[in-house]
C-alpha cells in the first residue's frame, strides 16, 4: 500500500514501484545519494527555443538530460528509465492552460515530443543534511515550499516568466555553510538566490506557498531561497504550446546519477 512514509533506497526500485502505482507520493527524501529531476516535455518545434531558454537561465533550469524526439528514454540518467511512467504524477498543459494531472503518459505520448530533465534542489538536500543542517520539511514528510517571485527570467523566443523559488528555514549560524555546500552543486540550482526578507522578492505571505507545503520559521532561523525547477512551468504557460507535460511539483524523476557526480570542487 502506498504511503508517503515508504522509503526506497535505489532509483530502480522506486521507479518500478511508481510504474506499478505502488508509490504515488512526492519524492523528497527518496533514494538518498541519487539525483532527482524536474520534467518538461514539449513538441519538437519548440524544443530548441526551450533549450536556449534553459541555457539563458541556468540557476532555475539546469538541464541534466534530454531525450531524442519521440523517445521516452534518457539513457544517461538510467538505462531502464521511461519518461512516460517513472514520475509519480504529471501535469498536462494545453495552450498554456493547466488541464489536470495524469498517472502516466502512454495516452499522450507522440513521436514529436522531446523530454527535458532539469536538476532539482532535492539533490543538494542530502549534502546539507550530511553536514548536520536540518531540513524540517523532510523531517515532517512534507513537500518543500515554493513561490513565484517578482524576478523575471531571461526570455528566449516565446519562453519567459517569473523565477520560482523554494525555501528552507536555516539557522542563522548555519547560513554561510548552506551557501557554501549548495554552491558546489550548480547542476541542481547551486547557491541561494535570496536570503531573508521574502517581501523583497515579491512574496507577501511566507505562510502560504504557491506550491508545496508550508513550514514554520522558528526563532533564530532565516528563510533561505533557492532557484526552483518549477520555473519552466511558468515559461511554458507564457509560450502557450498546444501540448506540454511537466512533473507535478514535488513528484520528481529519480535518476541513477549519484549526487556526488554533480558536485564541483569547493
Amino acid at each position: 500500500m502506498n504511503s508517503s512514509a515508504d522509503t526506497y533506497a535505489t532509483p530502480v526500485d522506486l521507479r518500478r514501484a511508481v510504474r506499478a502505482r505502488r508509490y504515488t507520493a512526492q519524492t523528497s527524501g527518496q533514494c538518498r545519494g541519487y539525483t532527482q529531476g524536474n520534467l518538461a516535455v514539449l513538441p519538437r518545434d519548440l524544443a530548441e527555443d526551450f533549450r536556449r531558454y534553459c541555457e539563458a537561465n541556468p540557476k532555475p533550469c539546469p538541464i541534466i538530460g534530454m531525450s531524442a524526439p519521440g523517445d521516452p528514454r534518457v539513457p544517461r540518467l538510467g538505462q531502464d528509465l521511461d519518461i512516460r511512467t517513472d514520475l509519480p504524477s504529471y501535469c498536462v498543459w494545453r495552450d498554456g492552460e493547466y488541464q489536470g494531472d495524469v498517472d502516466d503518459l502512454h495516452a499522450l505520448w507522440r513521436d514529436d515530443l522531446v523530454a527535458f530533465v532539469i536538476g532539482c534542489s532535492f539533490s543538494f538536500e542530502e549534502a546539507l543534511m550530511a553536514d548536520g543542517i536540518r531540513l524540517r520539511h523532510i523531517e515532517a514528510g512534507k513537500n518543500v515550499a515554493m513561490w513565484r517571485t517578482n524576478r523575471e527570467t531571461s526570455a528566449v523566443g516565446p519562453f519567459g516568466g517569473p523565477l520560482i523559488v523554494s525555501m528552507r528555514p536555516i539557522r542563522e549560524d548555519e547560513v554561510e555553510r548552506a551557501i557554501a555546500i549548495t554552491g558546489r552543486f550548480p547542476d541542481v540550482h547551486g547557491a541561494p538566490v535570496h536570503i531573508g526578507d521574502p517581501h523583497a522578492i515579491g512574496i507577501t505571505d511566507i505562510n502560504r506557498p504557491d506550491f508545496g507545503d508550508s513550514v514554520d520559521i522558528l526563532p533564530g532561523e532565516v528563510p533561505v531561497f533557492w532557484a526552483c525547477g518549477v520555473t519552466p512551468q511558468s515559461a511554458i504557460r507564457r509560450a502557450r504550446p498546444p501540448l506540454a507535460i511537466t512533473h507535478k511539483p514535488g513528484c520528481m524523476l529519480v535518476t541513477d546519477v549519484r549526487n556526488d557526480e554533480l558536485a564541483v570542487a569547493a
